[in-house]
C-alpha cells in the first residue's frame, strides 16, 4: 500500500485506467517459499480446474496458496473476477538435478502454455511463474483496486516493488499490455512511447526465443532487450544503456572504449530506441535501475536512504514514499546516466556512458 499510495500522490500524471504490480524479494507469509516457483494470475472457476489438471499432469504439487475471491462489487470500470491466484509449487521430482538454465526455460514455457490455454476462453490470465515473484494487474483506479483486493493485509509484503498506474495507451486495453512486464527474473516498466517498436520487435522475434512473442505493448520490448543482453549475450547493466541509446559516432571517437562500443552499436542497431522513454526495472540479482532515453527525456527521479530507496516519475511520489531522506542526494538522470541500487540497498550508485565500458558490469 505504501507503493500504491505513492503512486496516488502522482495522480495528475496518470489516468487511473489500470494498475500493474511486480513484487520480489518477498517477505511476510511467502518468504519461506522463495525457492519455489510461484504462479500469479487471474482465473475463472473453470480456469482453476484446468490449471489443477495441467499442473498435476506436469508433476507440480501445491506448496502454498493465497487466493483473493472478491465478494463485493468491483470499483467502477473493473471487471468482476472469480479468483486472483498466488500459488507456490514444489518442483516435479523429475526436475531434480536439472541445471538452473533448464529449470528457467521450463518455467517460462509452462507460463506461456498456460497463457495460451487461457486465451482461448478467457479462463486464465497468467502474469508470472517464477520463484520469489508475484504480479498483479487489473483495470481501474489503482488505489480503489488495492483496497478492493485487500492489499494492505500482512501477506502482501515485499522488499522490492514496481508499480505502474495506467493501462496501455497505444493499443487495445488488455492486461498483458499493462506494465510492468516480466521474463525470467527481469521486470521493467516505461514512461513514454517507443517509436522504434516495430524494428525492435522484429529483431527480437527473429531470435527464435519462445519468450519473445505476441507484443501487445510497445514497452514490453524494453524488458526483452534487457533479457537478450543478459541471458543471450552475457552482458551487464552497463551494456543495456549502450544498446538502447548508443553514443553518436563523434562521441565514440573520444570514448576510452570507443572501438568496442562502435562494434556493439553496429551489431545491435535494431535495438536502438527512439523515445521519449524513461525505463525503470529490476534485475534477477534484485538490483533496481533507472535509465533515460538519450534524445527525449521523460520525468524520473531517484532518492532514499540506506535501506530504502525509491524511483519515481515525479518528485511528489518520492516525497510520499521517503519523506525523511536527505533531499540533497536526490538524482534526476539525464541522457548519459544510469542510476541503480544494488541488492544490499546501502547506497544509490550512478554510472555514465562516458566511463570505460565493462560489458559484464
Amino acid at each position: 500500500m505504501m507503493a500504491i499510495r505513492s503512486l496516488y500522490a502522482m495522480k495528475e500524471g496518470y489516468d487511473g485506467s489500470g494498475v500493474g504490480i511486480f513484487l520480489t524479494d518477498l517477505s511476510g507469509e511467502l518468504e519461506e517459499f522463495k525457492g519455489f516457483p510461484i504462479l500469479s494470475g487471474i482465473f475463472t472457476n473453470d480456469g482453476i480446474k484446468k490449471l489443477d489438471q495441467f499442473m498435476m499432469a506436469k508433476g507440480f504439487m501445491t506448496k502454498h496458496k493465497m487466493s483473493i475471491k472478491p465478494t463485493g462489487e468491483p470499483p467502477a470500470g473493473t471487471p468482476k473476477r472469480d479468483v486472483y491466484l498466488i500459488r507456490a509449487y514444489e518442483y516435479p521430482s523429475d526436475w531434480e538435478g536439472l541445471p538452473e538454465h533448464e529449470k528457467q526455460k521450463r518455467l517460462m514455457l509452462i507460463r506461456i502454455q498456460l497463457r495460451k490455454m487461457g486465451e482461448k476462453d478467457g479462463s486464465m490470465i497468467v502474469f508470472s511463474f517464477w520463484p520469489d515473484t508475484i504480479m498483479i494487474k487489473e483495470i481501474g483506479e489503482p488505489i480503489d483496486i488495492a483496497e478492493y483486493l485487500g492489499l494492505d493485509r500482512k501477506e502482501w509484503k515485499a522488499r522490492i516493488m514496481l508499480v505502474q498506474g495506467r493501462q496501455n495507451t497505444n493499443y487495445a486495453i488488455t492486461l498483458y499490455a499493462c506494465h510492468p512486464f516480466f521474463i525470467q527474473g527481469i521486470s521493467t516498466m516505461t514512461n513514454g512511447e517507443n517509436t522504434a517498436f516495430v524494428p525492435i520487435k522484429e529483431f527480437l522475434i527473429s531470435r527464435n526465443f519462445p519468450g519473445y512473442f505476441d507484443y501487445q505493448s510497445d514497452s514490453e520490448v524494453f524488458t526483452h532487450i534487457m533479457h537478450y543482453s543478459m541471458y543471450k549475450l552475457g552482458f551487464g547493466l552497463d551494456a543495456y544503456k549502450h544498446i538502447i541509446t548508443p553514443l553518436k559516432d563523434a562521441e565514440l571517437e573520444k570514448h576510452p572504449s570507443g572501438a568496442t562500443l562502435r562494434m556493439l552499436k553496429h551489431s545491435l542497431r535494431p535495438l536502438t530506441i527512439d523515445g521519449p522513454n524513461c525505463v525503470m526495472g529490476c534485475l534477477p540479482d534484485k538490483t533496481i535501475f533507472l535509465v533515460q532515453d538519450s534524445k527525449k527525456l521523460r520525468p524520473g527521479v531517484a532518492g532514499g536512504k540506506p535501506g530504502v530507496f525509491a524511483f519515481a516519475s515525479e518528485m511528489c511520489g518520492l516525497d510520499f514514499a521517503i519523506p525523511d531522506r536527505d533531499k540533497t542526494k536526490d538524482f534526476q538522470p539525464m541522457k548519459y546516466d544510469t542510476v541503480f541500487v544494488g541488492p544490499d540497498r546501502k547506497e544509490m550508485k550512478k554510472w555514465t556512458q562516458w566511463e570505460p565500458f565493462n560489458p559484464t558490469h
